[in-house]
């Protein structure tokens, strides 16, 4: 399933080719169709014979996807093999051991393989076959050719396949050739900028049993490491203890504490161009049980919290001068005055800030509501929108103001 923060609903009016070879993965084209349908992506298909072995043109069409192709020389249907010409990108998924040799060699013997040698555009292709043809060398040497040729393989996944033989081969999750595909959609307007992001929540344990913590789910810091990434920055993203779904190509560092996720913002900050604050960070740590768990006696627990390192304060007040920090304010009242004052004393560039007493926006919710404040005083009060959605309108606003 894809998760729903890699729905960004910016790419109205864009087209998608998508080629299906004869593999038992097949089917998960069609997923991958109805992800795209959602996106207002136009989607074509064509479907070789071997891949009409495993899914039918039929469900396709069912779907929405059109143009559909089938076969060379269809009565009624001239010059085929140019129609993807058109797309904004071609997706081969899943692409076999045959296809990705033919492509590497020019043949064109088929319908798909003639539209994949006439396109001019961005290629991606997602490999599945058994482990053994896929580290064959004959396969690893037309991979390594069609990477030079600058045509975007997401490699295959490891695991159990469908002969009952296990190791690499099997097609990549579908979430990760669906983000891969909006990359090569995406305007590449954040290429060359390397940016941490924190996000999700911290956990100050007391004993080895209990913690002290916040809601937080990291979905705001994941929409914005995701739409990053898209958009071609090279994203670090320092994640609580938190599951939210990261593809690939963000580099993930786990923590738990507050103070590790300080000490790993502190080894990576200075090497980024951007660091973007979206953890909901505890400020206030209990002190360690030595006894291993508080028991229960009857009598009140008392605890003496400690302050926590402020990790915006400090990377943001070490800052160099072309970087810039992010930070997001989580508040209960007074939105724009608490954050005009949080934006002035943690020396940041831009602050994003939410309210936490309403069900449409803050912690564990699809959407927010936010109150934006660079420090050239421009401001701006967001409605209720999508997380994704306001993800992207960050980082417009942030390039609106790159030196």
């Amino acid at each position: 399933m894809i998760p729903e923060h890699y729905f960004f609903d910016t790419f109205h009016g864009k087209r998608i080719h998508l080629g299906i070879t004869g593999s038992i993965a097949a089917y998960k084209a069609l997923d991958l169709t109805r992800a795209f349908l959602r996106l207002h992506i136009q989607v074509g298909a064509t479907l070789t014979a071997a891949a009409r072995n495993f899914v039918t043109d039929l469900s396709f069409a069912a779907l929405g996807a059109h143009p559909l192709h089938k076969d060379m020389f269809t009565a009624g249907m001239d010059y085929d093999h140019l129609e993807p010409a058109v797309a904004d990108t071609f997706v081969v998924a899943p692409i076999t051991a045959n296809m990705l040799a033919k492509m590497t060699h020019g043949i064109a013997d088929d319908l798909l393989s003639c539209q994949l040698l006439a396109y001019p555009g961005p290629i991606l292709v997602a490999p599945a076959m058994n482990p053994r043809m896929w580290s064959a060398a004959a396969t690893r040497q037309n991979c390594a050719i069609l990477a030079e040729r600058g045509v975007r393989i997401i490699p295959p996944g490891t695991g159990p396949v469908a002969c009952g033989d296990s190791g690499t081969g099997r097609l990549a999750p579908v979430d990760e050739v669906f983000i891969q595909t909006l990359a090569a959609l995406a305007p590449q307007d954040l290429a060359g900028q390397k940016i941490m992001i924190t996000l999700g929540p911290t956990r100050e344990f007391f004993d080895r049993a209990r913690f002290w913590s916040n809601p937080s789910t990291g979905t705001m810091g994941a929409c914005l490491a995701v739409c990053a990434a898209l958009r071609g920055a090279a994203v670090t993203a320092i994640c609580g203890p938190t599951d939210i779904a990261l593809p690939a190509m963000v580099h993930r560092i786990p923590v738990t504490s507050a103070r590790e996720m300080y000490e790993a913002s502190n080894d990576i900050f200075p090497t980024q161009d951007i660091g973007c604050f979206t953890a909901a960070v505890a400020d206030f740590r209990p002190p360690a049980c030595s006894a291993g768990k508080y028991k229960k006696d009857g009598q009140p627990l008392s605890l003496t919290f400690e302050p926590n390192p402020d990790i915006l304060l400090t990377l943001s007040a070490a800052k160099k001068a072309h970087q810039r920090t992010v930070g997001f304010a989580a508040e209960a009242e007074n939105l724009a005055e608490n954050a005009a004052r949080k934006l002035a004393r943690k020396n940041l560039d831009l602050i994003v800030a939410n309210p936490i007493d309403q069900s449409d926006a803050g912690f564990a919710t699809a959407t927010n509501r936010v109150y934006v404040l660079d420090r050239f005083g421009r401001h701006e009060s967001w409605p209720t929108l999508p997380k994704p959605e306001i993800a992207w309108r960050i980082w417009d606003w942030i390039l609106m103001n790159t030196p």
